[in-house]
């Protein structure tokens, strides 16, 4: 059901691309690399694609709705957001960390007591580390970097002559600005 799943999950491309809307690098080579990694691991049946598969069904549980609540006009906080990409971001990393130990465990147990292959292995950790840079690098743009052409906001003082002082009050308070009573 997680291999087929994929499938409806490229639908989203599609109404990027119908609305006329970018289509980042990541949305794309994310979806493309998934099928294509998802493909290949049924045929082995692949048993670290559990965590995988259940890793990635509660990320994108929470990232649909909240695509599903912005289609419809509703704007959760930006908060949710960047909760979802936290999200995201997590689950590559212990994508990679399960990874790691799926290679460790490898090299130490018997052959032929966990069904995975040294090239899956290989494979999905290069796939986990990619989107975890190009998710890291998301993050940052979307949340952290300064926007070009917005200014910093600042509320305007007014100007005061030095003879007549205007006093300003809020709910019977003298007005403050940054931390400063004007």
């Amino acid at each position: 059901m997680f291999v087929l799943s994929k499938l409806p999950e490229l639908g989203d491309t599609v109404f990027i691309v119908l609305r006329k809307k970018p289509l980042i690098f990541l949305h794309w080579y994310h979806h493309i690399t998934v099928l294509l990694y998802t493909w290949f691991s049924f045929t082995e049946y692949t048993s670290s694609a559990r965590w995988f598969v259940v890793m990635n069904y509660c990320v994108h549980s929470v990232m649909y709705s909240y695509y599903a609540l912005v289609s419809m006009g509703k704007y959760p906080p930006k908060m949710l957001a960047m909760t979802i990409t936290v999200l995201q971001l997590s689950q590559m990393v212990v994508g990679c960390a399960i990874n790691i130990w799926a290679h460790n465990y490898m090299t130490t147990a018997p052959p032929h007591t966990c069904h995975i292959s040294q090239i899956n292995i290989k494979l999905s950790m290069a796939m986990y580390f990619s989107y975890c840079v190009l998710f890291a690098q998301f993050f940052y743009k979307a949340y952290l970097s300064p926007k070009p052409g917005k200014k910093a906001k600042t509320e305007p003082v007014p100007e005061v002559s030095p003879t007549k002082k205007i006093e300003q009050t809020v709910n019977g308070y003298p007005r403050q600005r940054n931390g400063l009573v004007h």
